[in-house]
């Protein structure tokens, strides 16, 4: 039986790897391992050591800190304000989105970012 824990640690790998765009045999390359143990720490089926932990952070460019980042909200299954899951950077589609629209230029990104608001009509 997977620990809640484990499996926000696993998806805040997933994350932080999607969005370096990194590929898991590129990570489990850069830590050492086989990329089939990528695939078990970023489920949750396998609980990631300390040592391993440290290890992924460093290949991954953030503090050890990083994968525990919002581990109470993560517990809370929707923002009742705003239908957004609270698992949001966990979402595959959200992440390529969210990469997309920063490489979009400075101007035309803050045009996309208005129609949006407009649209969903938040504004």
């Amino acid at each position: 039986m997977t620990h809640p824990v484990d499996v926000h640690v696993g998806k805040r790998v997933r994350h932080r790897r999607w969005l370096v765009g990194m590929t898991q045999q590129q990570l489990a390359e850069k830590v050492g391992i086989k990329f089939q143990q990528i695939q078990k720490y970023e489920t949750g089926a396998n609980r990631i050591s300390a040592s391993r932990l440290w290890d992924i952070a460093d290949a991954l460019e953030v503090p050890v800190s990083f994968f525990f980042e919002g581990l109470d909200e993560a517990e809370k299954a929707v923002d009742s304000k705003t239908s957004v899951p609270a698992d949001l950077m966990g979402d595959k589609e959200a992440l390529d989105l969210i990469r997309s629209y920063y490489a979009i230029p400075e101007n035309q990104r803050r045009r996309l970012f208005e129609l949006a608001r407009v649209l969903s009509d938040v504004a």
